[in-house]
């Protein structure tokens, strides 16, 4: 994705699953200001719904 939605609340632009977010995480640990992946997890969520895009199925526990 090159870019997100310029009206994220109205415009969604794209659909990621947490399987997705999960990876994403795992990728972006380093860089993140967490401690546990599943910290990691809702930071990545809420920037991805931040930008447009919708979070979809249940947060694993």
């Amino acid at each position: 994705m090159k870019k997100g939605s310029g009206e994220p609340n109205r415009k969604k632009v794209a659909k990621v699953s947490w399987d997705q977010i999960k990876t994403i995480a795992e990728d972006k640990m380093q860089d993140l200001n967490a401690f546990t992946i599943e910290s990691a997890m809702k930071m990545v969520a809420g920037t991805a719904r931040s930008m447009g895009i919708t979070v979809t199925g249940k947060f694993p526990s």
